[in-house]
């Protein structure tokens, strides 16, 4: 009870400075998983009231991005035109829903009820794990097990099929074409986690079709780099608008001297690209990812994979893409930081992140976690490191053109309290249309900066705000967002 005391009193001894630093743009998400078992045995209502107290609860401590798990292995929690219902969702895979949800439907519609994004985080290789028994009539690995080889108890969609990359497509577009979703999201699970002696089963395809490659392991990789590639250009056609992102774990390549270079990093871990065949950064170059969360979920002092050092090193090298970190919020609360023996790791890690320059938010593991609060985590996210709202960090490799300016913006004199109103600007296409409006409060005399933080006072979708003042002289900016949050030229509005 002490050590928890005392780490709130240094929070909020620390809170007006943090308050001050944090950032306009800045990528604040968090990962609703499935694969947990948190829906198994509850009906749709109480999927749906858990869902949403946890959403309420993000949403108060400024998450703005919510990355929903919605295909765990070749099974869906949407309505799928390819594939069955998961069995995460009913316990049995191939149940609907008692009454009809929808969850992916849902989760888009709450999550931008409450300004936050929505990202369909889907897993483009597992098919089945050592645990599923019972398998779909239209499970593909039942339609089509010739596309997939067995490792360790799991079935893994062959990435060495053409078959297997056209099918996840059009897994892909599906999704794009029947849901408002803002982004495509894949995490850390390409070719499986190695297990000791056990080897994958692929050499005959390699022999078979090695595409002028020498190396299995430089062909595995050019495996998997073809279908980033080719879900590059399947979104871009289909919603250019809609991002595309990776949370890779959290150790691109260990460096054999050691050191922190392009290389790899001071780490003896697992690798992306060793060992799950997964060329992170070689994405980034040809541009065919949009963002980039790299799990470092690790403490500071772990030997094996320091979050210290790896945070600098994907600082380092991540390229020109953004870069978000993966914070694992249940270690972060067993750690002890090194500059106080009373406190746990979450304000030393999240002062290194807000250092680096490269870095531009952060996403948590998990929701649920975030929601029990422990350790005060969620409270210092309140009222410390997200406590002023933020946009989301400029993707101008997608699309640079700012919206119009809002119309016919006006205080309304009847209401009783004041209210700010105003119209959407006009627009030809879909990109340019304005989603959401940033609002800002200016005192008295204060000068007009729209770079300032400190004076955003709300992200909404709506066309019109209640405000906190209406004292005289005190002024209050519109600008228009669009989907992916290019601002407009700001209009003005002065209270008389």
């Amino acid at each position: 009870m002490k050590k928890i005391l005392l780490f709130f009193v240094l929070s909020f001894l620390l809170s007006a400075s943090h308050a001050a630093e944090n950032p306009k743009r800045e990528f604040r998400g968090a990962w609703i998983q499935c694969v947990n078992g948190q829906y198994i045995g509850k009906t749709p209502a109480q999927i749906r009231q858990m869902l949403s107290s946890q959403l309420d609860v993000l949403q108060q401590c400024g998450i703005n991005a919510i990355l929903f798990q919605v295909r765990a292995e070749g099974d869906a929690l949407y309505k799928s035109s390819y594939e069955p219902w998961s069995r995460y969702l009913t316990g049995q895979q191939g149940k609907a829903p008692a009454d009809g949800w929808d969850p992916l439907a849902w989760m888009v519609e709450q999550c931008h009820q409450r300004e936050m994004e929505c990202h369909a985080w889907i897993n483009p290789y597992r098919a089945k794990t050592k645990f599923t028994s019972e398998l779909a009539a239209n499970h593909p690995t039942v339609r089509h097990p010739e596309r997939m080889f067995q490792y360790d108890g799991l079935y893994i969609f062959n990435p060495a099929i053409p078959a297997n990359r056209t099918y996840t497509c059009m897994v892909v577009e599906d999704i794009l074409q029947h849901y408002d979703v803002d982004g495509i999201h894949m995490d850390d699970y390409f070719y499986p986690y190695p297990v000791a002696g056990v080897s994958i089963p692929d050499e005959n395809y390699f022999k078979a079709d090695p595409r002028g490659f020498t190396s299995i392991e430089d062909w595995r990789r050019d495996n998997v780099n073809l279908l980033i590639r080719d879900l590059h250009y399947l979104i871009r056609e289909t919603k250019p608008w809609v991002k595309f992102g990776v949370s890779p774990f959290g150790i691109y390549r260990n460096h054999p001297n050691g050191l922190n270079t392009k290389e790899g990093s001071a780490t003896s871990g697992t690798q992306n690209y060793d060992d799950l065949y997964a060329d992170i950064l070689y994405w980034v170059e040809q541009g065919w990812v949009d963002y980039n969360i790299p799990q470092i979920y690790w403490n500071l002092g772990t030997k094996a994979a320091d979050y210290d050092v790896l945070i600098r090193w994907w600082n380092d090298y991540c390229g020109d893409r953004p870069l978000f970190i993966g914070q694992d919020v249940e270690r972060t609360v067993k750690g002890i930081d090194p500059r106080n023996p009373n406190a746990h790791q979450m304000l030393v890690k999240y002062d290194l992140q807000r250092s680096l320059p490269n870095v531009q938010g952060s996403c948590q593991w998990y929701a649920a976690a975030v929601v029990d609060n422990p350790g005060n985590y969620r409270t210092v996210l309140e009222q410390v490191y997200h406590s002023t709202p933020a946009l989301q960090p400029l993707m101008p490799y997608i699309d640079s053109k700012a919206p119009k300016k809002p119309r016919k913006v006006k205080l309304s004199e009847h209401a009783s309290h004041p209210v700010l109103i105003w119209a959407a600007p006009k627009a030809k296409k879909a990109m340019d249309e304005a989603r959401q409006y940033a609002v800002y409060q200016f005192g008295p005399g204060e000068d007009i900066d729209l770079e300032s933080p400190a004076h955003l006072l709300a992200i909404t979708s709506q066309q019109s705000l209640s405000l906190p003042s209406a004292e005289r002289g005190t002024v209050y900016v519109v600008t228009a967002l669009d989907r992916l949050h290019n601002e407009s030229k700001p209009v003005k509005v002065k209270v008389k």
